[in-house]
């Protein structure tokens, strides 16, 4: 087991730079234990992505990405047949072709002559892996992060339901593929549209939100080791009221980050109104919320 318990798998990764919750650190035990692909929810910059990367640095398991859109289909994201190497390799081997069907008497025998063939013409060297493909034909297990599951089309989810369900795809040109290893899968969800319930039912789930103020302020001093204890305080204090405004876009946890290296670059050990409203557009990402923001600012700090 790569891990003991709950206990070590926060322990872990916090060596790697990642504070999890003993409810992140339960999921990821089961879902190691059980072999199960973790289904992460959340509002996006809360550090569902990060996890996986984490993960992949603690286990010591390659990070094998699959980034979704709209559009996204199972060759994209399975595999890509190499038509053009294919038909390259054909006209490279003509003259060795007519060899083989030279003293052939009849179509038919022509015909089964080159159909003995065939493996040379279907083999693994016209495939080209893309990242399903990658994570169940590697060697050594692997940490497959589908990324943003929410913005691929419902078709693309009916696909990862057989992939998730017994980790092997069929590939028409050479058959079914099973896993050598099996990958630690986590897929991550910005909540962009619902995730049907058999997807839901073959992962754990595990909603990720904006971290407590306590566990938010370890997180910055953990990135930044530098900052001032007053700095760190009066800054998450802001935070967490400006998340609570209706805001088109609420500030995640890596804007608190670049908030507090923005100060520390302006040699602040605390935060002023006049230099958090300076500042304030490292936190709000649309003019609409800067606005909003620092008609209140004043109350918050």
């Amino acid at each position: 087991m790569p891990f003991n318990d709950v206990k070590d798998v926060q322990k872990q990764l916090e060596s790697v730079r990642y504070i999890a919750s003993q409810e992140i650190a339960t999921v990821v035990f089961l879902a190691v234990a059980t072999e199960k692909p973790i289904l992460i929810e959340g509002p996006a910059g809360v550090g569902k992505t990060q996890l996986a990367k984490a993960l992949s640095m603690c286990l010591d398991r390659q990070l094998i990405r699959l980034q979704c859109y709209e559009g996204l289909d199972e060759a994209k994201a399975l595999y890509e047949w190499e038509y053009a190497k294919q038909l390259l390799y054909t006209q490279m081997v003509k003259d060795r072709i007519n060899h083989v069907i030279s003293d052939a008497r009849t179509l038919p025998e022509a015909v089964d002559r080159i159909a003995s063939q065939e493996d040379a013409f279907f083999s693994e060297r016209f495939v080209q892996p893309r990242p399903l493909l990658q994570a169940i034909s590697s060697p050594d297990p692997v940490v497959l992060l589908i990324d943003e599951v929410d913005k691929s089309d419902p078709e693309f989810e009916a696909f990862l339901l057989e992939l998730l369900s017994d980790f092997q795809v069929t590939i028409p040109e050479l058959g079914t593929r099973k896993p050598l290893t099996i990958p630690l899968v986590i897929l991550t969800s910005n909540n962009y549209r619902d995730m049907s319930d058999a997807l839901k039912r073959r992962c754990l789930h595990l909603y990720i939100d904006y971290p407590e103020p306590e566990i938010e302020m370890e997180i910055v001093r953990m990135k930044l080791p530098g900052i001032s204890v007053k700095l760190v305080e009066q800054l998450i204090r802001t935070i967490t009221a400006i998340r609570g405004m209706e805001l088109r876009k609420k500030p995640c946890i890596s804007e608190s980050i670049d908030w507090a290296r923005s100060l520390i670059a302006l040699e602040k050990d605390e935060l002023t109104l006049p230099d958090a409203s300076a500042t304030l557009n490292t936190v709000c990402k649309y003019r609409s919320d800067l606005l909003k923001v620092r008609q209140q600012l004043s109350q918050m700090i």
